[in-house]
């Protein structure tokens, strides 16, 4: 394998293609630097950031020490883990990176695939490029072709099944994208590597883990591991069924406008470590807390009208941090207490899930599921909040969405600044800075400085 091509590959593909296939590859293999918008480049410098940060911050987690021992006893090789200082096969550092940031519930998504990109994208990179670097144009290059790839996947899904999947039944395909890219697999092993993605992707059910969360989090750990799995089997000739995500009829238009409208553009960023769903009652409570000197200690009774599957982040006293990033009450009392969500708040120490004030503001919050919200959903996630006090005062905020979307943005300062808070705790000052600097020149790192790099992510 080389470390970068200059010239385009050449899609060897089987006759039942299509022109959609042809097209879907082509951008695969034949995306370059020099055709991104700017915006885009800068987006996906912004991404890539972000979920460092949220990788950093990972390594707190219960989960993160698991799934470390788990990867190096049974997935052994030489490619560095995120911030770990240990090391596993390509599957196994996939699997281990895409746990790692699922870990702590502040990585990008995007509203339509009702999930997340990045996640997953990102480790199926690194697997790749720790052992075969590129310069720094090839690899945003190459996330940015995967968030492209994931984002459609992702909303062809939820177009065709009844169910509600977690991420992981549809980012894999990206994640075998990147890897064939990189690895210069042809159109037909391409091919075959998406179809046996999309076959063997984790089918799991998304509001099972709302309803008991629990360490399965989005399922995006097996979307990483099923996705390189597949493009280094179908590197072998492993053949897999047909992507119907992307070659149904009925997805046709999804993917037409590949390569003009870039979905890296719509991704959201989460200005707190829990579910997206509760953030929207997060920002109602900030609203009133803002507008009125609130003590804690005086509220009898916090209503937060949502969506439905707002309310149903309903656990009201969480013992682990899984649960707490799935917990709305949890996440609005503690709002209430700090004026944001910190990881710490969500974390299983004394000043998180132990402290006392947070559980018992939690039970007392009461949720109702509102109809205009519910149809609104998942394009748009609102919230509003009652709060009524010991003496019988009532504050109510406006309806409020989450921070972040592409319509309120978080600005590039506040994501640099998340960042840095996410991975102060667990990163030295000085490297950390060099990690936020050299991220955001990325397109000026030749290959040997990406080595240089990617030291800088290893532990």
């Amino acid at each position: 394998m080389t470390t970068q091509t200059t010239h385009q590959t050449t899609l060897q593909t089987s006759s039942q293609t299509t022109p959609r296939h042809d097209a879907c590859l082509d951008f695969i293999h034949n995306l370059r630097f020099e055709s991104l918008p700017e915006a885009v480049v800068q987006q996906a410098k912004i991404c890539l950031l972000d979920l460092l940060g949220v990788a950093a911050a990972g390594q707190s987690t219960r989960l993160s020490r698991i799934m470390s021992g788990f990867v190096q006893s049974q997935y052994p090789g030489d490619i560095p883990l995120l911030f770990e200082g240990a090391s596993a096969s390509a599957c196994g550092s996939a699997l281990y990176g895409a746990m790692l940031i699922d870990s702590v519930d502040a990585h990008d998504g995007q509203v339509l695939t009702k999930g997340h990109v990045g996640v997953t994208v990102l480790p199926a990179m690194l697997s790749q490029i720790c052992a075969n670097p590129v310069d720094g144009k090839e690899l945003l290059t190459t996330l940015v072709m995967g968030y492209e790839i994931a984002t459609r996947a992702g909303i062809a899904l939820h177009a065709t099944a009844d169910d509600y999947h977690t991420s992981g039944a549809w980012n894999g395909l990206a994640a075998a994208a990147v890897v064939a890219r990189l690895r210069g697999l042809d159109g037909e092993k391409t091919w075959e590597a998406i179809g046996s993605a999309e076959f063997y992707g984790p089918r799991s059910q998304m509001m099972r883990c709302i309803d008991y969360p629990t360490m399965v989090k989005d399922g995006s750990g097996w979307g990483a591991l099923a996705g390189v799995s597949c493009a280094l089997m179908a590197e072998h000739g492993f053949t897999g069924a047909p992507a119907i995500t992307i070659s149904d009829e009925q997805v046709a238009d999804i993917w037409a406008d590949l390569g003009e409208r870039w979905y890296i553009l719509e991704q959201y960023f989460k200005a707190y470590p829990v579910c997206r769903w509760a953030q929207p009652a997060v920002e109602a409570v900030r609203q009133i807390r803002s507008e009125h000197s609130v003590n804690p200690d005086d509220i009898a009774a916090i209503h937060i009208h949502t969506f439905h599957q707002g309310a149903r982040l309903h656990v009201k006293h969480p013992d682990t941090t899984e649960q707490a990033q799935y917990s709305l009450p949890f996440s609005v009392a503690s709002a209430l207490i700090d004026g944001v969500v910190t990881a710490e708040a969500v974390a299983e120490t004394a000043d998180g899930l132990g402290d006392s004030r947070r559980q018992a503001l939690s039970g007392k919050v009461i949720t109702h599921e509102v109809a205009e919200y519910d149809a609104l959903f998942p394009a748009e996630r609102w919230a509003h909040a009652r709060i009524v006090l010991n003496d019988g005062t009532e504050l109510s905020s406006e309806p409020c969405i989450a921070r972040g979307n592409p319509e309120n943005p978080l600005t590039e300062d506040e994501i640099i600044s998340k960042f840095h808070t996410l991975a102060g705790p667990y990163v030295a000052d000085t490297r950390r800075q060099t990690i936020a600097e050299l991220s955001m020149n990325l397109q000026t790192l030749d290959s040997d400085e990406i080595v240089a790099y990617l030291a800088l992510l290893k532990d």
